[in-house]
This record gives structure tokens, C-alpha cells and sequence, in this order.
């Protein structure tokens, strides 16, 4: 089978071309289908080659104390252990590929379990230059891991995320978006899940001016299970983009995509609006029999100036499954839980609020890490302070 070139869609949606050169793909244009909703303007040049000049990417890891089997190594450019969950599927992704100076491994020893999470700290290196990265997160047969990669600071950057999941190990992955809001990221995810392998995905998107992540999950085994999970709230002036795809490719395997997002923006303010885009792919193959999977996206607008797309897609090529669905929503508040609230005794100020709040903790509850949690809850608050709902 021959796939189409720069990752047009071709028979399904799992068969994209791929590339590590940057130079096989031609540069985006407002009209194509995965980057109609992204402000390319806005790219600093991620998408054409006019970026500025390149440093490396400033990357810290903590690991804990109880760590058991952990560790970590800088790869040069061309290690074999680079690029294993795959080529890239759009440009940006191989302009980083093409333009990085080298990646990182973390690496998860067979059997061992390491509950306390392993923290990986991208900062930005500035407005005035470019940074490309790429990290491997490897956890072997039998073990069991738990990874934070937290972005902050100000700066441009794009990367490559690979996570190796052998057979039988779990790992739980919380993407922390903490950047400044002029920041600029894109980000290709690719995980490869091994037989009776378990996978949490967890998003949680509150700074940077463009943010763009795009997970795939990809089973080879039977047995694996895949959760993917997501928070966002987008002021005046950002632009969030969340784009998945998960390919059940082998039978009975399980997964799950939940997010969440808010928006709120001034109709007033120079800025660009608050805008969101959220596609969720799903693609069961024809020999994925008994795949159970369910996608959903609800997003809430709570102000003028701000606009959410949610497009979910689900493709079967078998109706021997044991389920599958999909549901998004666009919205304001629920006119009946508001009522609720009133009636109680409670300002509608105060009842949307608690409305919001309560529509992340759903997702926000499910994170693994308690620090992590605690934060978001504030993030959460701290939005909402001084605006008019």
C-alpha cells in the first residue's frame, strides 16, 4: 500500500505518510486538513523554516529518592534508540527531527516499580531563539512508572515524545502546559503498547500563546489498555490544539479519551480570541476484534470572544467489537444545575464558578499525582478570579 505524501488521509486514518526529513513534507497551508484551525502566523516560523536560530533545549530531570532501576542518557543525533514509535507524520514533527542537536532517554528497568513520579523540566530559552527536542520514555517488560514533564518559561520549541511500553508494564504520563503565554509549542506523542501493557495520558493545558499536541496511541499486542485524559482553559490571545489518534490495530484491546476545556475570552481587546480545536481520531481495524473504546470532548465557553471546535471521528472496519462511541459538546452553562444552585441560596456568580470547577475536578481527580492536583484546582480558581460569568 502506498501512502499519500505530507499525511493526507489515505484509505483510513491510520495510514499517514511519515518521514524523518523535513524536506519531504511541504510547507502547511491554512487550508489543510491537520492544520486548518492552527494559526500558522503565529508558528515563528516552526512551519517554513524561518524559525530562529537554534540552541538546545534546556532539560532537567528529577528523579526520586525511591527510584529503583531508573535511568537516564543524552542520545547524538542518529542513536538507533531514537525514532523507534515511529516517523513523523507532519512537518513540524520532522523539522524537529531534522533540526534537533540530540534527545534524552529515560529508561525504566523490567519489573522494577517506581510509584513516585520522575519529573521532566523543559524550560524555554527565550524569544530570540529556537529549540528542538526529543525524549524517549522507555519502560520495559514487567515495570511500572510514573513521569511528570513540565513546560515552562517563555520561548519556541518543538518535540518529538516516544513512549515504549513492553509487555505487562504501565506507565503514567501527566503533560504539564505551565509555559509563559507567549510561548509557542508543538508537540508529536507516539506511544507504542505492548501485549497486556496499560497507558495513562494526562494533558493539562493552561500557558502558552499556541500549544499544539498531538498523541497517538498505537496497540501491537492484545491486552492493552489506553487512557487518555485532558484539562484546558484558554484565555484572550491563546491557542490551544489538541489532535489524537488511536489506532487499534490487534484484538481486545481497551481504550478511553476524556477532555475537558474552558474558554473565556474580550470581545474588546486587541488580542486574538480565545480559541480551542480538539480532534479526536479513533480507527478500528479490521482484525481489532473485541475493541472496547469511547471518546468524548465537552467544552465550555463561558464569555463572548472565544470559540471551541470539537470533531470527533470514529472509523470501524469491524462489527466484532464489544463497544464504541464518541461525543463532544460546545456550550454554556447547564441551565438546570444553575437553577440548582440559586435555589439553594447560592449568587449565580458563585453557582458558575462551582458549575466550572466542577467540570474540570471530573478529570482532574483522575491524576495520579496529588502535587499536580492541588495545582490545577488553583489554576483553575486563579482563571476564574475577576471574571464576569
Amino acid at each position: 500500500m502506498t501512502t499519500v505524501k505530507n499525511a493526507t488521509y489515505h484509505n483510513n486514518k491510520g495510514d499517514l505518510f511519515s518521514s524523518f526529513d523535513v524536506n519531504d513534507f511541504d510547507i502547511p497551508k491554512g487550508r489543510d486538513e491537520v492544520w486548518r484551525f492552527v494559526p500558522l502566523r503565529r508558528l515563528r516560523g516552526l512551519h517554513d523554516g524561518t524559525f530562529a536560530p537554534v540552541e538546545a533545549p534546556d532539560v532537567r530531570f528529577d528523579i526520586p529518592e525511591t527510584a529503583d532501576g531508573v535511568t537516564t542518557e543524552a542520545l547524538p543525533v542518529g542513536d538507533p534508540r531514537l525514532g523507534r514509535a515511529g516517523a513523523p507524520v507532519d512537518r513540524v514533527s520532522a523539522q524537529a527531527w531534522s533540526a534537533m542537536k540530540g534527545g534524552q532517554l529515560l529508561k525504566f528497568a523490567k519489573n522494577t516499580v517506581n510509584t513516585d513520579a520522575v519529573t521532566v523540566t523543559v524550560t524555554g530559552r527565550g524569544d530570540d531563539v529556537t529549540t528542538f527536542g526529543a525524549l524517549v520514555i522507555e519502560v520495559e517488560e514487567g515495570a511500572e512508572a510514573v513521569v511528570n514533564l513540565h513546560f515552562v518559561g517563555s520561548g519556541t520549541h518543538a518535540d518529538n515524545h516516544e513512549y515504549l511500553i513492553g509487555d505487562n508494564a504501565r506507565l503514567t504520563v501527566v503533560i504539564h502546559e505551565d509555559w509563559n503565554d507567549d510561548a509557542v509549542h508543538l508537540a508529536s506523542e507516539r506511544a507504542v503498547l505492548g501485549r497486556d501493557s496499560v497507558f495513562r495520558h494526562n494533558v493539562a493545558c493552561f500557558g502558552g500563546g499556541v500549544v499544539r499536541l498531538v498523541p497517538q496511541v498505537k496497540f501491537t499486542a492484545p491486552g492493552g489498555d489506553a487512557e487518555l485524559l485532558g484539562v484546558y482553559f484558554a484565555d484572550t490571545g491563546q491557542f490551544f490544539e489538541q489532535r489524537l489518534l488511536v489506532d487499534h490495530a490487534v484484538p481486545n484491546c481497551r481504550s478511553n479519551v476524556l477532555y475537558k476545556g474552558a474558554l473565556q475570552g474580550d470581545a474588546s481587546s486587541t488580542l486574538p480570541e480565545a480559541r480551542t480545536a480538539w480532534v479526536g481520531d479513533v480507527l478500528i481495524r479490521s482484525n481489532a476484534q473485541g475493541t472496547d473504546t469511547y471518546e468524548t470532548n465537552r467544552n465550555l465557553v463561558l464569555t463572548d470572544g472565544a470559540r471551541a471546535d470539537a470533531v470527533p471521528n470514529l472509523e470501524i472496519e469491524t462489527g466484532e467489537i464489544t463497544g464504541a462511541g464518541h461525543a463532544a459538546t460546545v456550550g454554556r452553562f447547564d441551565d438546570e444545575q444553575l437553577f440548582y444552585l440559586c435555589s439553594r441560596g447560592i449568587s449565580a456568580e458563585q453557582a458558575r464558578r462551582l458549575i466550572v470547577r466542577g467540570f474540570f475536578s471530573e478529570v482532574i481527580n483522575r491524576i495520579p499525582i496529588p502535587a499536580v492536583r492541588e495545582e490545577l484546582e488553583h489554576r483553575v480558581a486563579a482563571e476564574l478570579e475577576g471574571t464576569q460569568l
